[in-house]
């Protein structure tokens, strides 16, 4: 579940425009009064000349501060503004602004990023080594939790990422031979959603908004990769096998109720067991079959 939220608007920030013209005026005025103070000392009014010269330092200050306080925001951009060490508001809309040139203004992107972890050498559920690796698409939500509830909200996403990596990779078996069982390789979507679900819990702290997570890498780890494949190809060689058993059977089963609806023949009990034998050699043979016609009686 998301944190609540802790970012708030800036409060009325000002039109850059007009404020960088009164800037070049308080600039233009400053150097008017410097130089008609720098005429009063020429012609020995020291008096004048020492008021001009503090309105010149005033205009300077008064440019300074104003020029200071000019603000660009870009698009998919944010200032996080912080005043004497109180979080005063965020600008998100983009344009050009000014804002009390005293606060501190740290810049946060609301672009979406895209971290592709590393290849992690983890155990699955049941103990075997793995490769697991994710690609995470993200974005900042809540640019005040982003700025102050972690130490670097861009590393948090790195670490949390291989967190749960990790914790999912512990969760679940690489591979199962069960439907019901969810695995890593065979049940991709729901792994993939459940790896979102837990960034999302891991990362609303920071304030960040996952949009989408899935699997990039996965892998046994190198040391078992030959063993796992022998056993994989077992379990498919299992699998194809108990199929293929179960159809032969059916076909027996098939063959023999029909000819005992169309009367065709009458079987003992013997010549059935033959005939369930032979059948079954023919559909469960891995190689064609090559019939031996009796040309005599079935009994001789």
């Amino acid at each position: 579940m998301n944190a609540p939220s802790r970012e708030t608007d800036y409060p009325n920030p000002g039109n850059g425009i007009l404020y960088l013209l009164l800037g070049i005026l308080l600039l233009a005025a400053s150097i008017l009064c410097f130089v008609f103070a720098v005429r009063a000392f020429h012609d020995g009014d020291g008096g004048r000349g020492g008021l001009l010269l503090g309105g010149f330092f005033a205009g300077m200050i008064a440019m300074g501060l104003t020029f200071r306080g000019l603000v660009i925001v870009n698009p998919n951009q944010s200032k996080v503004a912080v005043l004497f060490g109180k979080y005063v508001g965020t600008l998100r809309r983009d344009g050009f602004f000014w804002i009390n040139p005293f606060a501190v203004r740290r810049p946060i992107s609301l672009r979406a990023h895209n971290f592709n972890s590393e290849h992690l050498k983890v155990n699955d559920k049941r103990g075997n080594p793995i490769e697991i690796g994710a690609v995470v698409v993200w974005r900042v939500r809540d640019t005040a939790q982003a700025a102050f509830d972690v130490e670097d909200y861009e590393s948090y996403v790195e670490v949390q990422t291989e967190s749960a990596l990790r914790h999912l990779a512990s969760m679940h078996p690489y591979d199962t031979p069960h439907d019901d069982e969810t695995s890593l390789r065979g049940s991709s979507d729901s792994i993939n959603d459940e790896l979102q679900q837990e960034l999302e819990q891991r990362l609303a702290r920071a304030g960040i908004e996952v949009l989408e997570a899935r699997l990039s890498h996965l892998a046994y780890a190198p040391e078992i990769a030959g063993a796992m494949l022998q056993r994989q190809q077992a379990e498919a060689i299992i699998d194809a096998r108990t199929r293929i058993v179960d159809g032969a059977c059916s076909m027996v089963q098939m063959a023999l109720q029909q000819l005992q609806d169309s009367d065709v023949v009458t079987l003992d009990e013997e010549r059935k067991a033959q005939m369930i034998s032979n059948l079954l050699v023919v559909l469960c043979s891995e190689r064609g079959t090559q019939p031996v016609v009796n040309a005599g009686t079935i009994y001789g």
